[in-house]
């Protein structure tokens, strides 16, 4: 449902950090009445576009219109005057104020105060039905329900177009299908709607319109009834495969037992509780749930990073709970963190010096105290082959790797030495296509020969492609183990809360 008038017409959009030119000459045009998705891996220059419509950036070059109106905004205050709403995929909310005291902040005046903004929030709640009390604090609502803070925060400027950046990224199954239908509500009753997102699922199930970004540009339109792999190959430019090829598991003896996990933040909270599975070679267990709700202090925890944690861990009958570190890894576990970046690697090495940071207490790289340079430059050039990691050379310090090759480089390292567990944190997180598809190819190829694999993911289409079998987790807990056929509802009802036996019977 469009109208004649384009709502939003971005002209020639030019924005330049530096060297880096992260908008190149985008155009762009948003109607009323239009789900608009802008398409694009990490990285393409999606938000950064979006960031200039807000006013958060200022182009270098190009234009943007409302209604045919040449528009200049300074921040976002004039972006939100003009009748531009944002909802960002980090939510701009303050955890200790109420919805009310969120929704007049920096609007006091327009919306006469406290009362007004109360007044407001029930209006909108009211017609879409979203049951938020105006008086809730912030800290105390489900994540879904925060988004719809956000919603209301832009809905109470009278926002004609309004922006949603990786809005799902946070949410459970259900609580996609529920901002969906409130998108296209706003759509039927005119307003203008950008959707950014990386996920061809949900643009092939909302978009009235979709555009491609790569590397900064405008890469083509696309129809909504595009296949997944056509607007993947869009996304990157070649042909790409999002299938994960596996053949069925093939079970051995090795064994990670992990019984009546524990785990105590700084504040003695449990933030793993009672938590007990077991993974055998041969298999994923992934671990699915929304972000935040133990699995990385879990993960951590089997490493030896929680100096709080109780229970057992168990690696082919060896306990690594209360080990350090170095013993653990001496035992055979490869660990791919979630945040590459902090945990994962040193921007300021080499990749030579990084594919060595797990091995530097003797061979094969060291020997009497000193580095032997040459069994560890050819090592790395091995890998640098082996693992497709697009860099100069095994010099090239890390920090200057695309994100997709320095989780190769975290691969390279981990699987570079012989195993007993891989444990993988949303290891294709920021990565492209094509990277997710080395990956997963690596991760799989891992578990075929022999070892228990262990997948942390919050991405649903990668955890039902990845799994063997799925362990949910919600508040610090295990709420079941399923089959990796498990239909996607259920797994959206097990992230909210639900707790599942492998039979089907939900308690």
């Amino acid at each position: 449902m469009t109208t004649e008038h384009s709502s939003l017409e971005l002209r020639g959009i030019t924005k330049r950090f530096g060297a880096l030119t992260a908008n190149d000459h985008i155009d762009l045009e948003v109607r009323a009445g239009e789900i608009h998705c802008l398409l694009g891996e990490n990285g393409a220059g999606k938000s950064t576009l979006m960031n200039v419509l807000y006013g958060l950036y200022q182009a270098d070059e190009g234009e943007i219109l409302l209604d045919g109106v040449v528009q200049r905004f300074a921040g976002p205050g004039d972006a939100m005057r003009a009748g531009i709403g944002m909802v960002h995929q980090h939510f701009m909310l303050i955890p200790v104020f109420t919805v009310a005291e969120n929704v007049l902040l920096g609007h006091e005046r327009a919306l006469g105060g406290l009362a007004g903004a109360k007044q407001k929030v029930r209006e909108i709640s009211q017609r879409f039905g979203f049951h938020i009390d105006p008086d809730a604090k912030i800290e105390d609502l489900p994540v879904g329900v925060q988004q719809r803070v956000e919603i209301i925060k832009a809905l109470s400027q009278d926002a004609r177009v309004l922006v949603f950046d990786e809005p799902t990224a946070v949410l459970t199954p259900q609580e996609t299908d529920e901002l969906m239908a409130i998108m296209q509500q706003l759509r039927d009753e005119g307003t203008a709607i950008v959707f950014i997102t990386h996920k061809l699922r949900e643009v092939r199930a909302i978009a009235d319109k979709i555009t491609v970004i790569r590397l900064g540009k405008v890469v083509g339109e696309a129809s909504p009834q595009s296949s997944s792999t056509e607007l993947a190959s869009m996304m990157v430019g070649r042909p790409v495969e999002l299938t994960v090829q596996k053949n069925p598991p093939v079970l051995t003896d090795n064994t990670l037992e992990v019984a009546g996990l524990t785990v105590l933040d700084a504040l003695g909270q449990k933030v793993v509780n009672d938590v007990s599975f077991t993974v055998r070679g041969g298999e994923v267990l992934c671990i699915a749930g929304v972000q935040g709700n133990g699995q990385t202090e879990l993960t951590e925890a089997i490493l030896g990073l929680q100096p709080k944690a109780s229970g057992s861990v168990r690696l082919n009958g060896r306990e690594l709970l209360g080990k350090s570190v170095r013993d653990v890894l001496d035992a055979g576990v490869g660990f791919v963190p979630e945040d590459r970046k902090v945990d994962g690697l040193v921007g300021e090495f080499t990749i030579a010096e990084n594919l060595m940071l797990d091995r530097y207490q003797g061979a094969p790289f060291v020997s009497a105290g000193t580095v032997d340079r040459g069994a560890r430059d050819e090592f790395a050039t091995e890998k640098l082959g082996a693992f497709d990691i697009r860099a100069q050379g095994i010099h090239t310090n890390v920090g200057t790797l695309s994100g997709g090759n320095q989780q190769k480089v975290v691969l390279a390292r981990e699987l570079g030495r012989p195993l007993a567990l891989l444990v993988a944190s949303q290891p294709t997180r920021g990565l492209d296509v094509g990277s997710i598809e080395f990956v997963h190819s690596q991760i799989i190829a891992s578990r075929d020969a022999g070892i228990p694999v262990i997948v942390v993911s919050t991405e649903l289409d990668e955890v039902v492609g990845l799994a063997d079998r799925i362990a949910v987790m919600y508040r610090g807990g295990v709420v079941g183990v399923v089959p990796a056929d498990t239909s996607r509802d259920t797994l959206g009802l097990m992230m909210a809360g639900e707790r599942h036996t492998p039979e089907g019977a939900a308690a």
